[in-house]
This record gives C-alpha cells, sequence and structure tokens, in this order.
C-alpha cells in the first residue's frame, strides 16, 4: 500500500501519538476543571501544554485565547457563526473550502468572491479593490486542498490591516506542512485541524483568536465549564467562554505528543522534506501526455497536494484502478470546493488528488509516476 492521502488525513502518525491516548484511556481517565485530584489535575497540565506548544509553533501570544475544537470544520464554524450576523458583508477567494462556504450560505451572509487564477492563485489588486469599510471579514484558505497552491496570507493581511478588516485564515493544509506565524501574517483568527499535518489523531483541532476578535465572538455551544458553577451564565473569561462540555481528552494527549515531535524535527525539516518529494512527482509529471496537473508547477508556491485531471480516462476509474492494480490511495473527486474547481478548469470531472507526508519516500512518488504513465498509455 502506498498512502498518499495525506491531505485528507495525515497516516501514520506522529510516534507517540497512539502511546499517549492509550495511556490516558488506561491509566488518567479524568476530565478537566471538574475536580482536584492528581489525575485531573495531570489532564489540564496536559491540556495546557497542548495550548502552549501550539501557541510556539504559531507565534501566537496567548495560551488562554487558543479555543480547542472538535476540528478545523468546527473552528470555522465558530469563527464565522459566532462573528458575523445576516446580511452582513464578507469576502472570500474563489478556492475556498465548503467548511467555509457552507456555514456562510446557512448563516444568509453576502460574500463576494475575490477571483484567482488558473493556477488557483487570488487576484490581490482585485482584493484591494473589493475591501471596503463594511466588509465585516476576510476569509481565505492558506493552500488549496484541492491543488495545493498557497496563497500570499502575508499580502492579504495587510490589505486587511489598512482597512480595519479581520482576517480569519483557514490553514488546514498549511499547518505542520507551512511555516505559519500567526502575529507576522496580521491573523484575526486561524483554523487548524490536528490530523493532517499536524499528524494528530482526528476528532480535534483549534481556532486561534486575538483578544479584540474574541470580544466580538459569541459561543455556539453553551454549558458547563467547571468553572464559576454557581451561576447560569457563561464565564466571561477565556478560554472556558468557548468551551463548554467534556473536552477530548484522548485528542488531546494525542496532539500533544504530535506536537512534540513535530517540536522535534521542525516544521522546516517537515517542509524541505515535503518540498523534495513534490518537485520530484512534479518533475515525473511533465513528460506524461495525457496526465494533467492542476494548479502551480511554482514549489514555492505550494505545498504537497498534487492535483491530476486524466485526459482520457474518467478520474474516478483512474483512482480506482490506482488502488486496485498499483495498491497507491489517492482521493478523486470535487474535495468539498465546488468553486475552487470552476476556478482551476476542472468542474465538474474533478481531478486525482495525490498529497504526500513527512513519511512519504522517494520509491513511492516514483511508483505513483510510474502507474500514471501506464493508466495514460
Amino acid at each position: 500500500m502506498i498512502y498518499l492521502d495525506n491531505a485528507a488525513t495525515s497516516f501514520p502518525k506522529a510516534p507517540g501519538v497512539s502511546d499517549r491516548m492509550k495511556y490516558y484511556l488506561d491509566s488518567v481517565g479524568a476530565s478537566i476543571n471538574r475536580g482536584v485530584y492528581a489525575s485531573a489535575q495531570e489532564a489540564g497540565l496536559e491540556t495546557l501544554t497542548l495550548r502552549e506548544r501550539l501557541c510556539g509553533l504559531f507565534h501566537h501570544p496567548d495560551p488562554t485565547h487558543v479555543l480547542l475544537t472538535s476540528g478545523a470544520t468546527a473552528a470555522l464554524n465558530l469563527a464565522i457563526k459566532g462573528f458575523l450576523r445576516p446580511g452582513d458583508r464578507v469576502l472570500v477567494s474563489s478556492m475556498e473550502h465548503n467548511a467555509v462556504m457552507r456555514p456562510l450560505v446557512q448563516l444568509g451572509v453576502r460574500f463576494e468572491r475575490v477571483p484567482c487564477d488558473r493556477e488557483g492563485r487570488i487576484n490581490l489588486e482585485a482584493a484591494e479593490k473589493m475591501l471596503q469599510k463594511k466588509t465585516r471579514l476576510f476569509l481565505l484558505c492558506h493552500a488549496s486542498n484541492v491543488c495545493g497552491t498557497v496563497q500570499d496570507a502575508a499580502a492579504a493581511g495587510k490589505l486587511c490591516k489598512l482597512r480595519g478588516v479581520p482576517l480569519l485564515l483557514d490553514a488546514a493544509q498549511t499547518a505542520g506542512h507551512y511555516p505559519v506565524d500567526f502575529e507576522a501574517l496580521g491573523l484575526s483568527a486561524m483554523a487548524i485541524p490536528a490530523h493532517k499535518g499536524l499528524l494528530g489523531p482526528q476528532g480535534i483541532g483549534a481556532l486561534l483568536v486575538t483578544r479584540e476578535f474574541a470580544a466580538q465572538l459569541s459561543p455556539l455551544i453553551v454549558g458547563g465549564t467547571g468553572s464559576l458553577s454557581d451561576s447560569e451564565e457563561l464565564p466571561p473569561f477565556m478560554p472556558d467562554r468557548f468551551e463548554s462540555g467534556t473536552p477530548n481528552l484522548p485528542g488531546i494527549y494525542g496532539w500533544a505528543a504530535a506536537l512534540e515531535y513535530i517540536d522535534q524535527i521542525g516544521i522546516n525539516t517537515l517542509r524541505t522534506h515535503e518540498a523534495a518529494l513534490t518537485e520530484r512527482f512534479l518533475d515525473g509529471l511533465r513528460g506524461i501526455k495525457g496526465a494533467h496537473l492542476a494548479g502551480t508547477w511554482t514549489l514555492a508556491d505550494r505545498v504537497g497536494v498534487i492535483a491530476v485531471d486524466f485526459e482520457d480516462l474518467d478520474n474516478a476509474e483512474a483512482s480506482d484502478r490506482l488502488e486496485r492494480e498499483f495498491g497507491i490511495l489517492t482521493r478523486c473527486g470535487m474535495h468539498c470546493a465546488p468553486s475552487a474547481h470552476k476556478t482551476l478548469g476542472t468542474f465538474p470531472q474533478g481531478v486525482v488528488r495525490f498529497s504526500v507526508g513527512y513519511r512519504t519516500t522517494e520509491a513511492e512518488i516514483d511508483a505513483a509516476l510510474a502507474a500514471i504513465y501506464q493508466l495514460t498509455e
């Protein structure tokens, strides 16, 4: 089996993740903020450690403003539905995922799409013209989950700062794959999952926010927090105000272990490894007729998410044959991002997506290229 679906979820997980999750379930078991006995305090310290590791990794100043969620989708829903109101005007790029678009549609928000070119790169001049004082929020995916193109978030952050518009970054495909500096990018909020580039388990993620953004954010879920239990009002302080209910402690332990591993080897090491594999894949793909790249060929402007559109073969059939005949696991289809496919010119046929990870090898890349060549003969 050759696993090339890391954009969906990383596999295998970082060393130590499953051991730490098992340790929690077998030896700790307690929740946080509900007791002062030793195991509860240990769980509380592990949760704080996780927040602090996320702050260190993404250059975020305040662990109390790292809000733990069930994943990046939940984080985006919290930011969108907690910050916006029906009728608000927002900007999005034409490359956004449905985790952004569906909450906006459901909420009844007026959104305008900033156009991107056929490689998925946002038109910043258009964004500057479209940003207005009445724009409530700018939402931007840092890297496309379809084709891997990375947006110039720093330039977008500068535009937003000039207009006084908060910038919400969807970092689902860059967190763990690409250096992300919360403060340097001028972000107001950022959504991340544990289970992709950060090499942790499914079912946990985070929303990182500034104090100013948090002050305008309404909780979506309310209930017990273990704090101010004598009141039926939510606590006013962070992060309790946004973390009602029992947290995913096995996920917290597992994610903390993954981040410890990433701290040890470094984001730049991960980036260098995946960039080399991506370059190898792109170089090999150039010589294969009948398999077209969707997205950019420029290595510096992308992550290791590679979209291939087969000319004479249905993409779903190609993905199925890659597994059955060659043992290569990919993802085909629309990838929950129809607007991105329309931008790239791959709607409605979709693409076959190959996505590398920290454990992908050169031999696996070569095997994938050989399989693509055989499918296009």
